[in-house]
């Protein structure tokens, strides 16, 4: 039996209509559930390489699939005005209602996609449409404060402006593609184009937790409270080597309590489909969820028993294009009876300049595809910062590692950096995971009354909760922890030169002991990574003269789309810091082009931000060309104060 696709246009409440391509099974089969992702991504160009797993959904399992054009991109009706705005949560609303009314469809909808759709997941699911039976969110986040790719424990992420903080501007700027908006698409487009305001300028004004970002935050408070809202099964992928690590113990914790069905599937993945990311081991993710679609939109006897299938990284010596993690993998309840915090003593007292790069051996936070790719050796920012040391016992660590420490700063604005460390005999070490914290927050990064400035001289306590992790320290092994003032350039150094003094502390290691659970088996993945470095450059770069440091990327690609048509994509990025005076800035550069018969459309813009002691200079152009002409050139230009 054969499968059709159909492009449809789904009406919304407003007389907005939203884009859509379905892919049905043969009829003959009856009414199936349907699955839907919702991206602004561009199912019919930028995004269309999805389509081979649409198809295997529907063809290999038998499910009906939608993909959706978000409402103003693509070939969407309506304005792109920023991500995840209420409008687009009523809208996911209705979609839901409508595949499941329609008749080639039983009823029960499921929601699930990669990042932006993974969030898009959750925050529907807390909405609770009647017909939404399940949802599958993959690397994505409950808390868009602290753990998106905007802020990062109260710092601006500056590395993640030139990438997707940026791309999306040009992006949104794109025409609706001509075959399926149909001859009036250079009217759209125009209207799209003087319209259009950059998202970035409003994640850099909101720089506190709020309103603004508890919107589409299933942590609704920053703490333990919101995720009652959810009532269906959820089940979470994410990735150790990935931003969105966080979004796995705490929630699948919180769901529990709420009594949500639920499932946490943690890997050692950077951004990418686990079949093909790096690192492995990679596994067929698409068998694990038509399992769990199985079993909550067909009520089928897939066995499951709430909890957590996780893999436990062992020693690895670290590269920037690891294909292979060693590890193994373990099941268990959550939280864990075996679980427990053994405290390690920060001796103090102990003062460290700080020197504003610390940071780029570990700097990009969110990998996924080259250029950005994974932590390399640590050894070079570990000399720069404090350390404490333990011999390794075997000991295995799952859950956040935590941290607090006394300080002091001689300045109003400071900021800590906190990593735990695998070293091996030779010094080589290899990061297990992170955590850190502008000191204007110390009294937490959800406190409500925000940033305070430091008194300098005088003695805080703070904690800093690291990422989560699952890792087994090999015998021999040493165990470090590395404080230094910045962790650049995930996030912002501090605006002026510091020096931080650490009193004492200590480190809570959440160890385990282990689980009578059998150990999960999985469908392999790819044999290696898909990464193909040829074509990308990422370098980081000390001027020794002009005592700057700059790391920057460069990449693109060219492929074939729909409707006979090509895709490229340029990026050019870089982000610089002066080491005297920690004045820093960055830079980017994007453009796509699209072409069809007798189509060839381009828009290309550039970004710079400076940051300094009173808050983020911007600027922003824009320029879109139909064939050889120039049909628009924006600029926007803000000063955005520190609060």
């Amino acid at each position: 039996m054969t499968g059709t696709q159909r492009e449809v246009r789904i009406p919304m409440r407003d007389g907005t209509h939203l884009a859509a391509t379905l892919y049905l099974p043969d009829e003959a089969a009856g009414p199936q559930p349907c699955l839907l992702e919702a991206l602004p991504y561009r199912k019919d160009d930028l995004t269309s390489s999805y389509t081979a797993s649409y198809v295997a959904l529907r063809d290999e399992h038998g499910y009906a699939v939608c993909r959706l054009d978000l409402r103003g991109t693509g070939s969407s009706e309506g304005d792109a005005s920023d991500e995840y705005p209420a409008a687009e949560q009523g809208d996911l609303v209705e979609v839901v209602g409508w595949l499941a009314a329609q008749p080639w469809c039983d009823g029960g909808v499921g929601m699930w996609g990669t990042s932006y759709s993974g969030f898009n997941s959750l925050q529907i699911a807390c909405e609770r449409p009647p017909a939404l039976k399940a949802v599958c969110a993959i690397y994505a986040s409950d808390d868009r404060w602290t753990d998106d790719v905007h802020w990062r424990g109260g710092a601006l992420r500056l590395v993640d402006l030139v990438d997707y903080c940026h791309y999306m501007t040009p992006m949104a700027m794109l025409p609706p593609v001509p075959a399926v908006w149909g001859p009036s698409w250079r009217q759209e487009w125009r209207r799209r184009l003087e319209t259009a305001e950059p998202w970035v300028l409003t994640w850099l004004r909101e720089n506190r937790d709020g309103p603004y970002w508890r919107h589409g935050s299933v942590r609704s408070d920053g703490g333990g409270s919101g995720y009652d809202r959810i009532a269906c099964p959820v089940m979470l992928v994410c990735g150790w080597a990935d931003g969105y690590r966080n979004n796995s113990f705490r929630t699948v914790e919180a769901l529990g309590r709420a009594g949500v069905p639920h499932r946490l599937l943690a890997g050692p993945w950077a951004h990418a489909d686990p079949a093909s990311a790096m690192p492995g081991p990679r596994i067929d993710l698409q068998r694990e969820m038509v399992a769990w679609w199985d079993r909550w939109l067909r009520g089928r006897s897939v066995p499951h028993r709430d909890g957590v299938d996780v893999f436990v990284r062992t020693s690895t010596r670290p590269e920037p294009d690891l294909d292979l993690h060693e590890g193994y993998w373990a099941a268990d309840a959550w939280p864990s009876s075996a679980t427990s915090v053994e405290p390690r003593v920060l001796a103090g007292r102990r003062s460290l300049v700080v020197e504003p790069d610390v940071g780029t051996t570990a700097w990009i936070d969110c990998a996924g595809h080259l250029p950005w790719g994974l932590s390399a050796d640590q050894r070079e920012d570990d000399a720069r910062s404090l350390q404490w040391e333990w011999p390794g016992l075997g000991e295995t660590m799952v859950g956040h590692p935590r941290v607090r420490l006394r300080v002091s700063a001689d300045a109003p604005a400071a900021s800590l950096s906190v990593k735990l460390c695998d070293v091996f005999p030779d010094g080589t070490s290899a990061l297990v995971a992170r955590g850190s914290l502008d000191l204007a927050y110390r009294a937490g990064v959800h406190a409500p009354l925000g940033p305070v400035p430091l008194v300098p001289g005088e003695v805080y306590d703070v904690e800093v909760e690291l990422d989560a992790c699952a890792y087994r320290l090999a015998a021999g092994q040493r165990l470090r922890l590395s404080v230094a003032g910045a962790d650049w350039p995930n996030t912002v150094a501090p605006p002026a030169p510091v020096t931080l003094t650490v009193h004492g502390g200590t480190l809570g290691l959440p160890l385990w002991s282990g689980s009578e659970r059998p150990a999960p088996t999985f469908t392999p993945g790819a044999p290696t990574s898909s990464e193909d470095p040829s074509g990308v450059s990422w370098t980081v770069t000390r001027d020794v003269l002009g005592r700057t440091t700059t790391c920057a990327v460069r990449h693109g690609s060219s492929y074939a789309v729909p409707h006979d048509g090509t895709a490229s994509e340029e990026y050019a990025g870089e982000v610089v810091v002066d080491r005297r005076t920690f004045a820093q800035h960055a830079s980017a550069d994007c453009t796509y082009r699209l072409t069809w018969p007798g189509v060839d459309v381009r828009v290309r813009s550039t970004m710079r931000v400076d940051v300094t002691a009173e808050g983020y200079d911007v600027v922003v152009e824009a320029d879109a060309f139909d064939g050889g002409d120039q049909v628009c050139h924006r600029t926007w230009t803000e000063h955005v104060p520190r609060v």
